[in-house]
């Protein structure tokens, strides 16, 4: 783990934030986790809304108006899901304007460590969150190198963190990140920008008088030069691109293909001198692969109105998932989804969503070469199958909000098969017009997962089934005005079989490299806590996202012991504050702290002679705290009515401090804390859009 930790202090680099548009809306607080609705038909009045102009008769006077009030009730929504827009993402300080970044801010998550992009989400393992972009999943959310986030920023129009889990997503046993697309526009528009490391672009196109689109976007970077330039023995290079059409043939029918994908190359340089006098400078100079990946999505999507209270969607995905590690050992995943899911309004009080989906996953695996025991036994050449169904209601009952959901799922991997049922139900109760209670109870299942997600690496059905996550909370919200909300909530997480290698290498009774467990195992565990947040438009003048976790994760030892996970945190609190200056400057602070990892030891059992025959207990020591602040300074310049040039000066770990990521003790029992860091990224940028 410390030389997985170390190769990310390591590769630190210099990241400059993204553009977004001048004018950008700042998002909900929240939003449905069902399927979007298709698109109005063309010139529909649309429906008043409280912002709306008010109505009055064309004979009164002004002074004689009389407003009409219009309500409008949204469907129920789950309980345990957080909102940001990407207007909002980009000013969060440390965030580079990342939305997928700002997800380490938020209440219930807990960092490996500062700057990986890596998390535990309410005790459950990073293995057990899903990532997943418009409902399409993707491997991974990150470049490497603390790089930015797989997909270019001015895609998305809003990201979400699902952490109690969301039977519309499924097949994740510890809840789920994702990014819903920003919906095409009528304009011409773009924004670009420049970065020590990388280059960025994004255009969007439209044509036939708005009834069709045309996106693309990409980034290329150059660290590659940079670091050769810096003599470093390390090769860094990442990518990425996205390109969308889409085209309304009626008011009730639209056709779109979206297409993205990234790469990410992590080499070594090696140096073999000639012999002679002249082999101190001359020489062959080999580069060899430690981590190349790269993945490929194209979703072809068909969205159908079929009248006011119905649509429908229909995707097909094909996907490639590639990695390559050193000694030429690969990993391949071709994948092909198909899904509908159908949304239909009953009355003003009940709305049902429903979906069906298959997956089909080829692995071609060759991890014969080299040192691959530990992977041969846990990665295999073969297809996995995935079928799925899930039904939602969405319902008032007076007051009452209920969504009740249940999803089954069918997966097969070779000649094993494993059956998952997941109900859920989640309740939403308002006291008044700003208070609600809030309340939800569900399972989640999951096949096997690898210590962190990547592309290719999904290991096989074994005979341990899936692991299944049940997931309780139950708190309240109070939401004085559109801007501010308030939110306070209890969660108790029980775990069944899953696969933590992370928090349960000293559990382990089987070792693997750099200390980690074998990660094929199995535990039993559970996770409780109290979440708290703050959170006020960042957009407006003065905006804040705060959040307090006070938590603890166990699991079972081998011996029935229930110790502490080995990345609990009891406390984690995170505050961003964003202000607006005047004159187009705007200054932002965030700092972020959580308590160390507890302190394991293992004491042997009476009799025993065994080394691997001894019970895991918690010393009640812990790791030194880690303390980190953040600073943002941005200077906007407004060019005619859209466009818009920024100046952007932003730090992560202002002061460089260091983390403890775990303790090493020599043969004379002496131990030491072991640091990682500091991890400080600076960043000075000039972005701009229109």
């Amino acid at each position: 783990m410390r030389r997985a930790l170390g190769v990310c202090a390591a590769l630190t680099v210099v990241t400059l934030p993204m553009a977004a548009r001048a004018d950008e809306p700042s998002g909900a607080a929240s939003a449905p986790t069902a399927p979007p609705s298709a698109p109005a038909p063309a010139g529909a009045t649309p429906p008043p809304s409280a912002s709306s102009p008010s109505v009055s008769s064309p004979s009164a006077s002004p002074a004689a108006e009389t407003p009409i009030e219009v309500t409008i009730r949204e469907p129920p929504k789950q309980p345990d899901v957080v909102s940001l827009s990407r207007a909002e993402a980009r000013l969060v300080p440390g965030a580079f304007g990342d939305p997928f970044r700002v997800v380490e801010a938020l209440p219930g998550v807990v960092p490996l460590a500062s700057g990986v992009p890596y998390f535990y989400v309410r005790g459950a393992p990073p293995g057990n969150v899903g990532y997943f972009l418009d409902g399409i999943r993707v491997p991974l959310l990150y470049h490497l190198g603390l790089g930015p986030s797989v997909v270019h920023p001015a895609l998305i129009d809003h990201v979400e963190l699902h952490a109690g889990g969301d039977p519309t997503i499924g097949r994740f046993a510890g809840g789920a990140v994702t990014a819903d697309l920003a919906e095409p526009r009528d304009d011409f528009h773009g924004e670009a920008n420049v970065r020590i490391i990388d280059a960025g672009a994004f255009v969007e196109v439209p044509f036939d008088g708005g009834k069709g689109s045309a996106m693309a976007a990409g980034r290329y970077s150059y660290t590659g030069p940079l670091f050769t330039l810096l003599k470093s023995d390390t090769v860094l290079r990442y990518g990425d691109y996205a390109a969308r059409v889409s085209y309304a043939f009626t008011p009730k029918h639209k056709l779109s293909i979206f297409a993205f994908g990234a790469y990410d190359y992590l080499g070594q340089k090696d140096f073999t001198p000639f012999e002679g006098p002249i082999g101190s400078w001359l020489g062959n100079q080999t580069t060899s692969a430690l981590f190349d990946t790269t993945f490929h999505r194209i979703d072809v999507r068909y969205d159908q109105r079929v009248d006011d209270r119905t649509t429908l969607r229909h995707d097909v995905i094909l996907g490639w998932d590639e990695t390559h590690l050193d000694e030429g050992r690969d990993i391949v995943d071709r994948m092909l989804t198909a899904k509908s899911q159908m949304r239909h309004t009953v009355s003003q009080d009940v709305e049902l969503r429903t979906g069906v989906d298959f997956t089909l996953d080829e692995y071609k695996v060759d991890l014969d070469r080299g040192d691959a025991d530990q992977f041969t036994r846990f990665f295999t050449s073969r297809i996995d199958t995935a079928l799925g169904l899930y039904e939602q209601v969405a319902l008032r009952i007076g007051p009452l909000e209920a969504v009740p959901s249940l999803r089954i799922d069918l997966f097969t991997s070779t000649s094993r098969a494993a059956f998952g049922a997941d109900p859920s139900l989640a309740l939403r109760l308002p006291l008044s017009k700003a208070v609600a209670l809030t309340t939800s109870h569900g399972l989640s299942s999951q096949p096997p997962s690898f210590i962190v997600s990547g592309p290719g690496f999904r290991p096989a059905l074994d005979d341990h089934g899936l692991q299944h996550t049940f997931m309780s909370s139950a708190g309240v919200e109070w939401t004085p005005d559109s801007s501010w909300i308030f939110k306070a909530a209890v969660y108790r997480a029980t775990f069944f079989a899953i696969n933590d290698a992370l928090g349960t290498s000293t559990l382990a009774t089987q070792g693997f490299p750099d200390g980690l467990a074998g990660f094929d195992q199995r535990y039993d565990g559970w996770s409780t806590g109290l979440e708290l947040s703050v959170k006020r438009r960042l957009t407006k003048t003065i905006g804040a996202i705060i959040s307090y976790t006070i938590g603890r994760s166990e699991r079972y030892g081998p011996h029935g012991e229930r110790v502490p996970s080995g990345f609990d945190r009891t406390h984690v609190a995170s505050a961003a504050l964003s202000y607006d200056l005047g004159s187009g400057w705007r200054a932002g602070l965030r700092n972020l702290f959580y308590t160390g990892t507890p302190v394991l030891d293992r004491v042997a059992r009476s009799g025993s002679s065994d080394p691997n025959d001894a019970r895991i207990v918690d010393t009640g020591r812990r790791q030194t705290p880690f303390f980190r602040t953040d600073i943002r300074i941005e200077k906007r310049w407004k060019i005619k009515e859209t466009g818009h040039v920024s100046l952007i000066l932003e730090m992560l770990n202002t002061f460089v401090a260091k983390e403890v990521v775990g303790t090493s003790c020599n043969p004379a029992g002496i131990c030491n804390e072991t640091k990682i860091g500091p991890v400080a990224v600076p960043s000075l940028g000039v972005e701009g859009g229109f």
